[in-house]
C-alpha cells in the first residue's frame, strides 16, 4: 500500500509538472512573465522605475505578444542574492512562469545567472543588474543581458574628466558590492591609462545611514571625488555632505546622477549640478526615438507616480521587455522545444532601443552606446543629465584586447590597479 501511494504521488507530481509545461508552451494560452525588482531597501525607487519600464513596454504592445495575453507576476527583492533567489524560485517553481525579467542589482544578477543553469526550461532576461561577472564569468546559456554592464557604463568618463575637466588626481567612494566594483573598474582603467591617479578608494555597505566617518576621511589633496552610490545611499550622502560643508568637485557614478536621485526631495541634490558622469542614456538627448520613449513613459503614469524622465533602470527593464516581445512575436508565441527558437531570436536580435541599437556578444552580453553627460538644471527646475559625447559600440572588454583584459582580473575593492597601460 505504501509503495502504491508513493507511486501515485509521483505520477501526480509528474502530471502536474507536465501540465504546467504544456500550458507554458501553448502558443495560444496566457503567457506568464515573472519580474524580479528591488521593491524593498535602499534601491526601492530604482526597482519601482524598473517596473514602470516594463509596464510602458507592455502598454505599447497592448499587453500581448503574438496574440497571447500577458500575465505579469512581480516579485520583490532587496538587492541581496538570497532575496533574488527566493523570488526566482517562487516565480519559476510555484508560479510556473515561462520567462523571468530581472534582476536589478549586481550581486542579484550573479545569483540569478547561477540559478538559471538549474532551470533550463525557463528563459531569463536581465532587468538592469550590471556586475561584470554575470555574463563574463561562466555565462548561462538561458540568461540574456540587453543592458551593458557597469564597466561599459564608465567608458568615456575617465578620458573626459582627465582631458576636459582637468582632474588629474581623484578619490572614490562606493557601495561595497559587485556592481560598484564594476563601475570603478571601468573608470580606473581609462582614467589611469590617460595619466590620472586614484589616491584612495573608500567603501561603504549598501544601506548606510551615517556617512560621517566617510565624509571625515575624504582626502583634501584631490581634484575631485567619484561617488559610486545610488538610491537612499546617494541621497543620505548628499544631505550629510551638504551639512558638513563639503564643496569638492564631484564625479557621478551612473546611478548617482540617475533620475532616482536627481528627482529626490530636498536641496542637497543641487550639489550635483555640473557633475560629469556616464552611462547608458542621457535624459535630454534630442534623438527622436529617445524623445518618443520619454513621452510614452510620461503618458503611461500620472506625474506624481513617476519621474520627469525614465531612469536608466526603467530603460533597462523597458528594453528587456521589448526584446522579449519581439522574439515571442518572431516565433509566433511558440515556446516549445525548450524555447529553442525564442532563444535563437534573442541571441541574434538587433534591438532598436530608444538609447541606441543593442546587439549581444557570444556570452549574450549587450554591446551598445555609452553616453558621457553632465548634470544640468532645466527651465522647470528639474535636474537632468545632458549629453556631451557618445561612445559607440562599447563591448564588455572596453575595447581592450581580450587577452590583456583577462589579465587585469575581476572587479574588486582593489582591482584594477591604477596603471598607465593594460
Amino acid at each position: 500500500m505504501k509503495k502504491l501511494l508513493l507511486g501515485s504521488l509521483s505520477m501526480l507530481a509528474l502530471a502536474a509538472a507536465t501540465a504546467t509545461t504544456a500550458s507554458a508552451d501553448d502558443k495560444s494560452g496566457v503567457l506568464k512573465i515573472g519580474v524580479l525588482a528591488t521593491l524593498e531597501g535602499t534601491y526601492t525607487a530604482l526597482g519601482e522605475d524598473g517596473v514602470r519600464g516594463i509596464k510602458t513596454a507592455l502598454i505599447g504592445a497592448g499587453n500581448k505578444a503574438a496574440g497571447r495575453e500577458i500575465e505579469l507576476i512581480i516579485q520583490s527583492t532587496d538587492t541581496t542574492p538570497d532575496s533574488a533567489l527566493r523570488g526566482a524560485r517562487k516565480l519559476v517553481e510555484q508560479d510556473g512562469v515561462s520567462i523571468v525579467i530581472g534582476p536589478l542589482s549586481g550581486s542579484e544578477g550573479i545569483a540569478i545567472r547561477d540559478y538559471s543553469k538549474t532551470q533550463p526550461q525557463t528563459t531569463f532576461i536581465n532587468g538592469a543588474s550590471g556586475a561584470m561577472e554575470t555574463t563574463y564569468v561562466e555565462p548561462s546559456e538561458n540568461f540574456f543581458r540587453f543592458n551593458t554592464d557597469g564597466a561599459q557604463w564608465s567608458v568615456g568618463l575617465g578620458n573626459y574628466i582627465y582631458n576636459e575637466k582637468g582632474y588629474k588626481k581623484i578619490a572614490t567612494v562606493g557601495e561595497d558590492y559587485s556592481f560598484i566594483y564594476t563601475q570603478v573598474f571601468g573608470l580606473v582603467t581609462e582614467f589611469c591609462a590617460a595619466g590620472g591617479e586614484v589616491s584612495e578608494r573608500l567603501w561603504v555597505p549598501l544601506g548606510t545611514k551615517d556617512f560621517g566617518s566617510i565624509i571625515a576621511a575624504l582626502p583634501d589633496d584631490v581634484d575631485a571625488i567619484y561617488l559610486g552610490l545610488g538610491g537612499g545611499d546617494a541621497v543620505n550622502f548628499l544631505n550629510q555632505y551638504q551639512q558638513a560643508g563639503g564643496d569638492a568637485h564631484l564625479i557621478g557614478g551612473s546611478i548617482m546622477v540617475d533620475g532616482t536621485v536627481l528627482s529626490s526631495k530636498g536641496s542637497a541634490k543641487q550639489a550635483l549640478i555640473g557633475t560629469p558622469s556616464s552611462g547608458p542614456q542621457a535624459d535630454t538627448w534630442d534623438d527622436p526615438k529617445w524623445q518618443a520613449y520619454v513621452k510614452a513613459y510620461q503618458d503611461a503614469f500620472p506625474p506624481e507616480q513617476r519621474f520627469p524622465s525614465p531612469s536608466l533602470l526603467g530603460t533597462g527593464y523597458y528594453n528587456a521587455t521589448n526584446a522579449m516581445l519581439q522574439c515571442v512575436g518572431e516565433v509566433g508565441g511558440d515556446l516549445s522545444d525548450g524555447q529553442a527558437a525564442f532563444r535563437t531570436c534573442l541571441t541574434n536580435l538587433k534591438l532598436d532601443a530608444p538609447n541606441g541599437t543593442i546587439t549581444l556578444d557570444a556570452n549574450r552580453q549587450a554591446i551598445g552606446k555609452n553616453f558621457i553627460s553632465e548634470v544640468v538644471e532645466l527651465p522647470d527646475g528639474n535636474l537632468a543629465t545632458k549629453m556631451v559625447a557618445i561612445v559607440e559600440n562599447v563591448n564588455q572588454t572596453l575595447g581592450i584586447d581580450p587577452a590583456a583584459f583577462a589579465k587585469i582580473g575581476l572587479p574588486s575593492r582593489d582591482t584594477p590597479a591604477c596603471k598607465s597601460s593594460y
